[in-house]
């Protein structure tokens, strides 16, 4: 049993705060540091330039990604809106990962500061599959590869890190790996909060049963390995496997929510000894890591809120850059927990006016969720752009992302969000929307007691009062937010590349005059 394998009613209670992706199904084919005030552009500190000490990378065994997965009903993905990457010049290819992988065991005290020691323990074959998107043109690759381990909480692998970086991948020419790292999403298991609509009766069976004539040949020996076959994946793909004859120069580790427990534990414990990892693209962390299992088992995500809360260890080389909404930080997932100075290795982005899961994740999926007000549509997904390009330079060149200011919050037993008079989080990276509002923007839920609510925040509209003393005239309020987008690009926080994306949040025409 794993360090943080505890069971009790609040962790089983709260478990919807961990679980992203079942929203996808719809659509499958301790304390502060700096604040901020509550208007106008987030206050930063300008990046640095940081000397790469280079470390030798352990040799290991790799997965034999040699064979594409062909037939049946193609790619399986949960996702609310379909890649469609060969309209924006991608191939998309699978591959059947195999190999003999390695779980492994706790051999010292597993501590607050992250500096914990495991150990190779058992070792059982696996069958997975991995999911490739790459540029079709080789001369347009950047040279850097983002590997996500896909998200399970929905009961079927999902690429929300995709969902919110496509874009800026694109841009830069990067290559995508998606791994079904976990057991869940290769053989099927708990669905952790359940969404009607279509498409969402497939949840829970994972590939195996989804498609057996394309993914019948698939096994995964349970989520103690999960860590070593992303692993062997990573250094196949650096060795070239699956990069259509490209070559890689970065490979950087990526999860969101519950897959972002996996990393908190991978950097910890696996990437001292294997060091198959340049950078980490955290999303969405709790306070702990993803619990170690015994051989055939699942990683019971509930009972890990009870563990031990952890900071990134600060003795390796490879940077995290840690980004947080507005949820993460006070809810159950408790992130303010850990909250950890930045270093010359870590960086943490907290974002205002903005929730687990929002509608750019959910997209149409939305139609079939009622939470009592209109979930949260606040622009979480520009700055992770900006938070993905901050990495990405930070691994190539060295220069460090800038230093964001924190969310304000109340300490206690339970921590809370510091607001304004109009329900908007103080203090933390902003952004237009929250600060020349014409809604609250929040990651607090809105009044459905429903457990799939708790994840998607809100967004509660001004009456036209309240909107008549902000802004005295329509040209006012647009003069407002153009500057406010201006700022926040030059502060680092959204690319000049989504400026138009961001000026598109804002809403003119719910303004007087």
């Amino acid at each position: 049993m794993s360090w943080i394998e505890r069971r009790n009613g609040t962790t089983r209670a709260a478990i919807a705060l961990v679980c992203l992706t079942v929203l996808g199904a719809a659509a499958c084919s301790s304390s502060s540091t700096s604040t901020s005030t509550s208007t106008g552009a987030s206050t930063t500190t300008a990046s640095v330039a940081v000397t790469t000490t280079t470390q030798p990378r352990p040799a290991g065994p790799a997965a034999d990604m040699s064979h594409e997965l062909v037939g049946g009903n193609g790619v399986f993905i949960g996702s609310a809106t379909k890649a469609n990457v060969q309209q924006v010049g991608y191939v998309e290819r699978e591959y059947l990962a195999t190999g003999t992988a390695t779980s492994y065991k706790i051999a010292g005290p597993i501590t607050r500061d992250g500096r914990w020691k495991l150990a190779p323990d058992t070792t059982a074959p696996y069958r997975t599959r991995v999911l490739v998107r790459r540029p079709a043109a080789a001369s347009k690759f950047s040279g850097t590869v983002i590997i996500e381990w896909l998200n399970v909480s929905g009961g079927i692998d999902a690429d929300p890190d995709w969902v919110s970086l496509r874009e800026e991948i694109v841009r830069r020419g990067d290559v995508w790996v998606g791994v079904s790292a976990q057991r869940i999403g290769v053989a099927g298991g708990p669905v952790l909060v359940k969404v009607q609509g279509p498409g969402t009766d497939v949840a829970g069976k994972g590939l195996t049963k989804i498609d057996p004539a394309r993914y019948g040949s698939l096994t995964h020996p349970g989520d103690g390995f999960a860590f070593d076959i992303y692993t062997q994946v990573a250094r196949a793909v650096r060795a070239g496997a699956g990069m259509g004859g490209m070559a890689p120069k970065h490979v950087i580790a990526a999860g969101e929510s519950q897959s972002a427990f996996a990393l908190v534990t991978y950097y910890n414990g696996i990437q001292p000894l294997t060091r198959a990892f340049d950078g980490f693209f955290v999303h969405s962390r709790g306070a702990v890591g993803l619990p170690l299992v015994a051989p055939g088992k699942f990683a019971d995500i509930a009972g890990s809120l009870g563990g031990t809360p952890t900071l990134f260890r600060t003795d390796q080389t490879a940077p995290v850059l840690d980004i947080q909404t507005e949820t993460d930080v006070a809810s159950i997932l408790n992130s303010y927990a850990v909250r950890q100075p930045d270093t010359d290795r870590f960086r943490l982005w907290e974002v205002a006016g903005t929730a687990h899961a929002d509608q750019h994740l959910v997209g149409p999926s939305s139609k079939y969720i009622d939470c009592g007000v209109p979930i949260n549509n606040g622009p979480m997904h520009l700055v992770a752009k900006a938070a993905w390009l901050a990495l990405a330079t930070w691994v190539d060149a060295g220069t460090a992302p800038v230093i964001a200011p924190r969310i304000d919050v109340q300490p206690g037993s339970a921590p809370k969000i510091v607001r304004n008079a109009d329900g908007i989080a103080v203090g933390g990276i902003r952004t237009p929307p929250v600060d020349v509002p014409v809604a609250a923007l929040s990651g607090a839920p809105g009044p459905n007691p429903s457990t799939i609510c708790l994840l998607l925040g809100s967004t509660k509209p001004f009456s036209a009062a309240r909107l008549a003393q902000l802004y005295p005239s329509r040209p006012a309020y647009g003069q407002r937010y153009d500057a406010d987008t201006d700022a926040t690009i030059k502060a680092g926080f959204v690319l000049q590349a989504d400026r138009a994306a961001l000026l598109a949040f804002a809403q003119p025409a719910l303004v007087a005059g």
